[in-house]
């Protein structure tokens, strides 16, 4: 279960898969996205699977993020700044302390 959720409007903590280090060719492209003219894509789904079919739950589109730091390596816990602030009706669904 990977450690994701907002940290305020327009902070988010997001979890690498356990494999990507600071130095691996993937960590790098993330802490360097911007010099390699690469953009990140955030998108959040609350749950796996959708209760009513089974089916894989849809994800929503929080929009574009840069790098702003990273902690730990395999997995990296990096915190992306998002250009727009996460829509209010999401902020509880994504905060870590609101959903406990």
């Amino acid at each position: 279960m990977y450690d994701d959720y907002s940290i305020n409007e327009e902070l988010f903590h997001w979890q690498s898969q356990c494999t990507t280090s600071e130095n691996s060719k993937t960590g790098l492209r993330y802490i360097h996205h911007r010099e390699l003219n690469s953009k990140i894509l955030l998108f959040v789904r609350e749950y796996k699977t959708d209760s009513v079919s089974g089916a894989a739950a849809a994800y929503t589109f929080l929009g574009l993020a840069d790098y702003v730091t990273h902690k730990g390596s395999r997995p990296m816990s990096i915190t992306w700044k998002l250009e727009r602030s996460i829509p209010a009706k999401f902020i509880k669904k994504t905060n870590k302390l609101a959903v406990g």
